[in-house]
């Protein structure tokens, strides 16, 4: 088929600039504390409301927690471009935003309640995963937010990380919700095998996982599932605890300008990470799809319907502020990339997610 780049004719341009500030003024004042107190090893063993699992895997080596979030990836968005804890919010902010949610079942997830976020246009959830050492205690002072039911439900966050304790730098901030720990237990055991015969039998190293699930639970409750973890094996034993932290959704501005023929004023969108590029700009009022526009598919006019193969909603991208506009998209995949091969830096709107 032979290659028709006529539809770059009249397209419009984009810069896309990295904006980390965002609005505050949905906040409301924070709830008061129902109860705060430091968690620690001693804590008495009640009945807590918790999911406990058990499993046996291979040893591996001591966790590190430069390594547990250095590769998370966001759905439809990917490894994050930017540094996320530039959009972490105070524990005020916390304290008024954090709300639980009745979930159905689905194919997903089960039933159960969940952590949210009350803005969520503003704010997600965002969740991380550290490694605490056990000995002396977490050095984490909890606070319970929402609770006072029989059940044991609750919203339960952290309110200070205490100087010198074993938290201290790991990475775990205040407003952030414990919602799951894990322990592994090493045990060595000599090879069934080797037993049996005159050979020195070599050391067999196993691991004996214990989960627990902690989310939407009360002070007491939460307390009451740490506490079931039996005493440390040894100073180094460490817990792996997974929480969920409210962070402000990372804005982008993106500017349009337009060729000088169009006559139209550039113009500043502000976008939320995870929106694909076309359908944002639509909704905005952006008649991305210039009428003149020649498909690269078929040679007509109109366009494809967000499929990928009329190119009629490629755009220019530009260089940002402070950050390679490229590197705040989603990366190219193999279809645009091969109707785009002869026009670098330029992308299909309809492929892109900001």
């Amino acid at each position: 088929m032979k290659t028709n780049m006529s539809f770059f004719n009249r397209l419009i341009s984009l810069v896309v600039v990295i904006q980390s500030s965002c609005s505050h003024a949905f906040l409301a004042p924070p709830p008061p504390s129902l109860s705060t107190r430091p968690f620690s090893n001693n804590d008495a063993n009640q009945s807590p409301t918790i999911s406990s699992t058990r499993a046996r895997t291979r040893a591996r080596s001591s966790l590190r927690n430069d390594d547990l979030n250095s590769d998370k990836a966001y759905p439809s968005v990917g490894p994050a471009a930017v540094d996320m804890n530039a959009y972490n919010v105070p524990l005020s902010t916390s304290l008024s935003e954090w709300t639980a949610l009745l979930s159905p079942s689905d194919s997903l997830q089960s039933r159960g309640i969940f952590l949210s976020a009350r803005n969520r246009r503003e704010h997600f959830v965002d969740t991380l995963r550290f490694a605490v050492k056990r000995e002396g205690g977490l050095g984490l002072m909890l606070r319970e937010i929402a609770g006072g039911r029989e059940d044991g439900a609750g919203i339960t966050v952290v309110e200070e990380v205490l100087p010198g304790g074993n938290a201290e730098g790991v990475g775990i901030a205040e407003g952030d919700s414990i919602v799951g720990a894990t322990l592994a237990l090493r045990q060595s055991s000599s090879s069934s095998s080797s037993a049996q015969s005159n050979e020195t039998p070599p050391l067999q190293t196993v691991e004996e996982r214990i989960d627990l699930a902690t989310e939407c639970l009360g002070y007491d409750a939460t307390i009451s599932a740490l506490a079931s973890l039996p005493p440390p094996s040894s100073p180094s034993e460490e817990l792996l605890l997974t929480v969920k932290r409210i962070r402000r959704q990372p804005g982008v501005d993106v500017t349009l300008r337009y060729p000088p023929s169009s006559n139209e004023p550039d113009a500043t969108l502000r976008l939320f990470a995870g929106e694909n590029l076309r359908r944002a700009m639509l909704t905005r009022g952006i008649k991305l799809n210039d009428p003149l526009a020649r498909r690269f598919d078929s040679g007509g006019r109109g366009d494809c319907g967000a499929d990928g193969t009329c190119a009629t909603c490629a755009v220019g991208i530009g260089r940002g502020e402070g950050s390679s506009s490229s590197s705040l998209l989603s990366p190219m995949k193999d279809t645009e990339r091969q109707i785009l091969k002869e026009k670098p830096g330029w992308r299909m709107a309809c492929k892109v997610v900001v």
